[in-house]
């Protein structure tokens, strides 16, 4: 596997979850990185310094000498394709990219604006609209039955869709989005945390 010349820097939030989705594949991929915390509550995402790095003002940025990589799905397929030499996380065969494509643009839509979402008006006082608690059940039911007969969502094995989808599910409960009625979800999540470098994300209020 390939190694950074010089250390990766991850800026990110402890309870975001997008930044935990980069924070879990460098761990995963066993790189060594710096973490530096973004003070969101005072809105340091927004600053001049931050916005040269991420126009959008958003959390997780990873910079890898003199590259700078915004927005969560961006960097898995970074390095991914950097540094994950087996092609394991990202297949190179056409059929399974696009299969992972296409969970990472379903962490990027339904996840962001159901479970997502309604946690984010629970842990941060977001306003609460119920259609994202609607929006999290489909899903979810959905997922579900995908995963009947299977165990990770793109290959037989685990890829950047799981790492995308992982987090946002993992923590539906904290936006009041249970996950108690989709058994296969709930036993695949088991199979990511029982990944070999695994790091859990904080939960909210602990």
């Amino acid at each position: 596997m390939a190694h950074p010349s010089a250390p990766l820097r991850l800026y990110g939030f402890p309870l975001s979850g997008h930044a935990h989705r980069a924070r879990l594949f460098l761990s995963l991929l066993r790189l060594p990185f710096e973490e530096v915390s973004v003070d969101l509550a005072k809105g340091a995402h927004k600053q001049p310094e931050f916005l040269a790095r991420n126009v959008f003002g958003k959390v997780p940025v990873l910079e890898d000498g003199a590259v700078t990589i915004a927005d969560s799905n961006a960097i898995l397929v970074y390095l991914a394709t950097k540094y994950d030499d087996a092609r394991r996380w990202l297949p190179v065969a056409p059929e399974v990219q696009a299969e992972v494509q296409r969970w990472l643009s379903t962490a990027a839509g339904p996840l962001a604006h159901g479970p997502a979402a309604a946690r984010l008006s629970e842990v941060f006082g977001a306003p609460r609209n119920p259609a994202h608690g609607e929006a999290a059940k489909d899903l979810f039911a959905t997922l579900e039955r995908h995963l009947e007969g299977r165990e990770w969502f793109a290959a037989d094995h685990a890829t950047l869709a799981d790492l995308a989808l992982y987090t946002y599910t993992a923590h539906a409960p904290e936006g009041r989005i249970a996950l108690d009625p989709y058994p296969r979800l709930r036993a695949w999540l088991s199979r990511v945390e029982g990944l070999p470098g695994f790091v859990p994300m904080a939960r909210a209020g602990a």
